[in-house]
């Protein structure tokens, strides 16, 4: 039976192994999915030992995207521009790295909140791995500016400068990302450890929305301070089933349906 696996530190909590069942479910493929948890550091060792026991395919999240980056032996395009991988595939006796976040967060947005971006300012909070892989994609959009913000103002720049030809992009510290935004990406690692993103007054415009990249739980804190500044707030779950939609198209050559897999873990 072909293997597959998420790889992260935590990924106790991940619900990947029960989405891409219910996708091997819907279109007859035959398939194993588990959870590995490795130690930081320890990314490379780890991911060569799976592949090396026969795995086909694996989806990474956080903190190892560009660990994953930098252990691929071929990348896809998309995967090139972020600079971060989080889906992993065998070809033909290589690792295959890819990145679809961008697409996943994208049609989240676009098909399943019925937003439109185009004209529009979007705030991006982090410059980590799960930041890269939506900068493009969300430049994509035609939005009339994307503001990076990060604690560390300089890697905020880094990554608006890798971006500078994409559209119109700028980085800042989180001290200095103004507001009048028509969308709010929380991108930052602050969700999953329960911590709160500090919203400022006026970082929303009427009718903003919030995103949280993280779901559930996790992404309790920033949802409730951006309903209480007026913004519609929305977590990641979509995004995380998009994604895994578009791995499991990478590996399998089936695109499952998924609008019924997100409504029946939210009904869950």
């Amino acid at each position: 039976m072909d293997r597959y696996v998420v790889i992260g530190n935590p990924v106790a909590h991940s619900l990947s192994p029960e989405i891409h069942a219910r996708f091997a479910l819907a279109t007859g493929e035959t398939l194993a999915y588990d959870r590995l948890l490795v130690e930081p550091g320890d990314f490379a060792r780890a991911a060569r030992g799976f592949f090396a026991a026969g795995g086909r395919g694996a989806n990474v999240t956080l903190p190892f995207k560009v660990d994953a980056f930098e252990f691929a032996q071929e990348r896809t395009a998309r995967a090139e521009q972020a600079g971060a991988v989080n889906t992993l595939a065998a070809r033909a006796g290589i690792v295959l790295g890819d990145n679809t976040d961008g697409a996943g967060l994208v049609r989240d947005l676009t098909v399943n909140l019925g937003l439109g971006l185009g004209g529009k300012r979007i705030l991006l909070v982090g410059a980590g791995g799960a930041a890269r892989g939506v900068v493009a994609p969300l430049l994509d959009l035609s939005p009339a500016m994307l503001v990076v913000a990060n604690r560390t103002r300089e890697r905020a720049r880094e990554l608006a400068l890798r971006f500078r030809d994409a559209g119109p992009v700028e980085g800042v510290g989180l001290d200095a990302m103004g507001g009048g935004f028509d969308l709010v990406v929380n991108a930052t690692s602050t969700s999953t450890r329960g911590e709160a993103l500090a919203l400022p007054r006026g970082l929303f415009a009427p009718g903003a929305t919030a995103y949280d990249m993280a779901y559930g739980p996790a992404a309790r804190p920033f949802l409730e301070r951006a309903r209480a500044a007026g913004a519609n707030a929305c977590d990641g779950l979509g995004m995380l089933v998009e994604q895994a939609a578009e791995a499991f198209f990478l590996w399998r050559e089936r695109r499952p349906d998924t609008a019924g897999v997100i409504a029946a873990l939210r009904a869950a």
